[in-house]
């Protein structure tokens, strides 16, 4: 079994609470690294909802762009729920992911979308919060893992 690798983007997230919680989540899940843009939130604040303090243990890098960054080997995957966005039950994770999730009052950029190698989506009944969004996704990834584990 390989170890996979698997980051998160996140573009223009709306609070410090939301950046905690999917802190927390990428903790819980075994995420290498989280990115984020934007400036919505202060960086400077403390993360109450990080309450692992998976922040002083997992690189939170602010960027300009998340296309730049992609981590060699990575699959782009934007997590949208948007027309022709593939099913959650259906999807087989790549080893390799970078994640990019939309804020919580938006939705990704046709920019992001067309870039990332796949589009896929949690079906519900309505819209999730992003750091909801992240704990299913990534709980996905480690309970689907057939030939890789990140989980640690």
């Amino acid at each position: 079994m390989t170890k996979g690798y698997s980051c998160i983007g996140l573009v223009n997230p709306k609070t410090p609470e939301n950046v905690g919680s999917v802190m927390r989540a990428a903790g819980c899940y075994g995420v290498n690294s989280v990115f984020y843009t934007g400036k919505r939130y202060d960086i400077a604040k403390q993360f109450c909802t990080d309450t692992k303090s998976q922040h002083l243990n997992l690189p939170l890098i602010g960027v300009e762009d998340l296309r730049d960054i992609v981590p060699l080997d990575c699959v782009p995957v934007a997590v949208d729920l948007i027309e022709g966005a593939k099913p959650l039950p259906d999807y087989k994770h790549p080893p390799r992911a970078f994640y990019i999730f939309g804020p919580e009052d938006g939705t990704l950029k046709k920019e992001i979308t067309d870039f990332c190698r796949e589009t896929i989506y949690v079906p519900t009944n309505g819209c999730m919060n992003l750091a909801a969004a992240v704990n299913v996704i990534m709980y996905d990834r480690m309970a689907k893992g057939d030939n890789f584990s990140n989980h640690k």
